[in-house]
């Protein structure tokens, strides 16, 4: 899910009918009505209005040049006595309005009257029955297409508190019997609006977090100049979003794809920040002070221990009013010295969802600094000793390389 750019539900039908369509649209409509979905979906219409009786006049292209009349001129005729013509300006002050000329209503309502409708052709009355015909034909307000296909759409809101995809995955399956079994040749139905914008920035971020992790990557290896100690930071960066998945599992939230997606990128950041100093400053004893491998671990974790508690500390603390959806007034607090707090708000669920993302992530991502990264640079180093010895013969190196 996301912040939606179209209705939660959106269902189009594409078909080259108008009145085919609608009668599909209409048959989709009783379908999820006589549904239990329908008790959860608000405000559910289709865009397909009502046929309604439309004047068709065809033009004699033969007869109208006998006349020296275009069919545009012909159409101009028509149009101006019905809808009517602005002829000029009407001032009054500040304000303007246009004046229209067309025929007076008892004139333009019956249709027999266009007989003696007459059309202006250099300077004599052309009678409209003497080069075109008309007819009523049922039509539609308004047709809409997509790639050039004519299409009726249908939508509908959520109930408050329900998860959006969860419900329009039920109407999926709703109206799958009605797909196979109803669906003629030539027409499809597609589930648009809120759910394809949600699949297309599950993909841009699904990208864009693939492309931070191997841009990461490179520059830790330029930097370590090791292929292991980049291993072992971004090993931590992948498993912290195990603990993004449990935190919404354990207060029963969505993955909202747009600000769930955000919250990793951006714990992925710190845990990146909290490794890479972790694994520098055991260098830096091992290499500086000449300790062992292990009492370099040792002092590494007490000496990173109370920075790394305090960055997930105050970062989650931080986070907790906007992932609770507390709100302050500011405004009442300049202005009287009286501020509100209210709960909730339009952009509690989005907020909710990325703070607790990040809060669950970098407790989680605690653990593994602090636990899971000395681990895995020791047994790693143990690796690397054995096969430099193996296959080098140069003996332990006392120093991780790739």
């Amino acid at each position: 899910e996301g912040p939606s750019t179209g209705a939660p539900v959106t269902i189009e039908i594409v078909g080259s009918d108008p009145a085919r369509l609608k009668q599909l649209s209409d048959r989709v409509l009783d379908v999820l009505q006589a549904a239990p979905v329908y008790a959860k979906l608000v405000a559910l219409e289709s865009d397909m209005d009502e046929a309604q009786a439309e004047l068709s006049v065809t033009v004699d292209r033969e007869k109208a040049a006998l006349y020296d009349l275009s069919t545009a001129e012909v159409g101009r005729a028509v149009r101006g006595a019905i809808q009517g013509v602005e002829a000029a300006k009407y001032r009054t002050g500040d304000d303007e309005y246009g004046v229209v000329v067309r025929l007076a209503a008892q004139y333009r309502n019956e249709l027999e009257n266009l007989r003696d409708l007459t059309v202006m052709s250099e300077g004599r009355q052309v009678p409209l029955s003497s080069v075109a015909s008309w007819d009523v034909k049922d039509g539609y307000g308004s047709i809409h297409r997509k790639d050039q296909t004519r299409m009726a759409t249908i939508t509908s809101d959520v109930n408050e508190g329900l998860n959006d995809f969860a419900v329009l995955v039920e109407v999926q399956q709703t109206l799958a019997p009605f797909v196979v079994a109803e669906m003629p040749p030539g027409y499809t139905i597609n589930y648009t609006g809120q759910n394809q914008d949600q699949q297309e920035a599950q993909e841009f971020l699904l990208g864009a977090f693939m492309t931070a992790v191997m841009v990461i990557a490179l520059i830790l290896v330029s930097q370590f100049n090791s292929v292991i100690k980049p291993f072992i930071i971004m090993t931590s960066v992948l498993l912290s979003t195990m603990g993004v998945l449990l935190g919404l599992m354990i207060f029963r939230m969505p993955f909202v794809v747009i600000m769930t997606g955000i919250g990793i990128i951006s714990l992925a950041g710190i845990v990146v920040n909290n490794s890479i100093v972790m694994i520098d400053y055991i260098d830096t004893l091992r290499e500086r002070d000449a300790m062992n491998r292990r009492d370099a671990l040792v002092r590494a974790g007490m000496t990173r221990f109370r920075p790394v508690i305090l960055t997930a500390l105050t970062t989650a603390l931080g986070l907790v009013p906007l992932a609770i959806g507390l709100n302050l007034d500011f405004f009442g607090l300049y202005r009287s010295l009286r501020p509100e707090l209210f709960w909730g708000g339009d952009q509690a669920a989005w907020w909710g969802s990325m703070c607790v993302s990040v809060i669950a992530g970098i407790l989680f991502a605690t653990f593994l600094t602090l636990i899971l990264v000395p681990v895995m640079y020791s047994i790693l180093d143990d690796v690397s000793d054995w096969f430099r010895s193996a296959y080098i013969g140069d003996g332990p190196s006392g120093e991780l390389q790739a």
